[in-house]
């Protein structure tokens, strides 16, 4: 309707950059020209009705390649995307994944399209691709030195922050941490911890920029091998970090113990956990909304399927359709309105081997990103704020 005055949150979307050959540590562990992409492509049905393999419609594409990655900008600001939320990899002996982004994103055409951010995935990486049952094996450690975390601030400083699409919010480039309890692990303390933060904020000041806009990432039921809980409701403001989100619904939600779980049954509790995550916390809570979840393609087909082991042999999220999606979406609105929330994010761009994307595929084809369209509109960069239709 005309004048009709709504409500506009930026919408972000993490995205996992494991789909391009090349990198060297993938390289060295998998052999030359491996990626993520053979997990999909190896992918079967694991129970009754089970919709595996999943097909890209673009197909098999190399991220790291700035044309493919054109493609993949326009798709996402046509649907009204504003941001990218890369999972960003850094050890005690570098980067990792991060040609997606340095080869593919940022030489892109189009980049002034969208903006994009970092998420620092600080967690083990562990041998699961494919993972069987039992023996995981450690390969990186999430735990990093002091020396270490400094080279990373000054890197993603020089490297991203005074990139002109940087995602800011307030003028600060915005700075996620997917794991705050190895981060204190790593500093010795939650002292410490604050003592690094404040360190960081500090070289961003130096680079010329207003500060930083510091994020956590909150979980309630660990994951990945290695996770824990990390809520941590007390801790995470006194450290000095800014505002708080999630990765992923099932960070929060039970999914019990049998193949599938209904996706708006997953959506309602993750919304009990968005009520009483706001009353707790006092810091500003982005909420995430969940495309799926299927981490089946990293199981090992030869391996008996079993839906209460651990992960990636866990239930998988069923009915998570564009029409269910869109209820979910429409719901967000109407709350985020409510609560004048001015940003929020969706997992994921591309998990497929988890389940949870938002790139066109085989049974949907584009229904996803057509429905955040529909309900939100194309118009970016609006920091949710009241627009009126034209």
């Amino acid at each position: 309707m005309r004048n009709e005055k709504r409500f506009r949150p930026e919408i972000g979307c993490y995205y996992f950059p494991n789909y391009h050959p090349g990198d060297r540590r993938n390289t060295a562990y998998h052999g030359p020209g491996w990626s993520e992409w053979e997990l999909v492509k190896k992918a079967i049905p694991r129970f009754p009705g089970h919709c595996q393999p999943k097909v890209p419609i673009w197909g098999y594409s190399d991220e790291s390649d700035p044309e493919v990655m054109e493609q993949k900008i326009a798709a996402a600001a046509d649907a009204g995307i504003d941001y990218f939320i890369y999972d960003y990899y850094y050890y005690n002996d570098g980067t990792f994944l991060e040609d997606a982004l340095d080869r593919g994103l940022l030489r892109a055409g189009n980049l002034d399209r969208i903006k994009f951010c970092l998420m620092w995935a600080n967690h083990d990486w562990t041998d699961i691709h494919p993972c069987n049952r039992k023996n995981r094996a450690l390969m990186y450690p999430a735990l990093v030195s002091e020396e270490t975390f400094d080279r990373l601030c000054e890197e993603v400083i020089e490297k991203y922050f005074l990139n002109p699409s940087y995602y800011c919010i307030g003028g600060k480039p915005y700075f996620s941490i997917y794991h705050v309890a190895n981060f204190i692990k790593s500093s010795g303390g939650p002292e410490p911890a604050k003592v690094w933060l404040e360190r960081f904020r500090q070289k961003a000041r130096s680079a010329g920029l207003p500060g930083l806009h510091l994020n956590a990432v909150v979980c309630g039921r660990p994951i990945l091998p290695g996770e824990c809980p990390s809520d941590l409701d007390v801790t995470v403001p006194q450290l000095g970090f800014d505002s708080i989100t999630s990765y992923v619904w099932v960070h929060h939600v039970d999914l019990g113990t049998g193949n599938e779980f209904p996706y708006l049954d997953a959506m309602n509790g993750y919304l009990r956990y968005w009520d009483q995550i706001r009353e707790r916390s006092r810091l500003p809570y982005y909420p995430n909304l969940t495309v799926g979840w299927d981490s089946s393609p990293r199981t090992i087909p030869s391996e008996i399927w079993s839906p209460d082991a651990s992960y990636p042999y866990g239930p998988v999220i069923g009915g998570n359709t564009p029409e269910n999606f869109e209820k979910a979406l429409i719901c967000f609105k109407k709350r985020m309105r409510e609560n004048h929330t001015p940003t929020f994010n969706i997992n994921c761009w591309n998990e497929w081997t988890e389940g949870s994307m938002l790139e066109p595929e085989g049974e949907y084809g584009y229904g996803y990103l057509d429905v955040i369209r529909d309900v939100f509109g194309t118009r970016t960069g609006l920091g949710g704020r009241m627009v009126s239709e034209e």
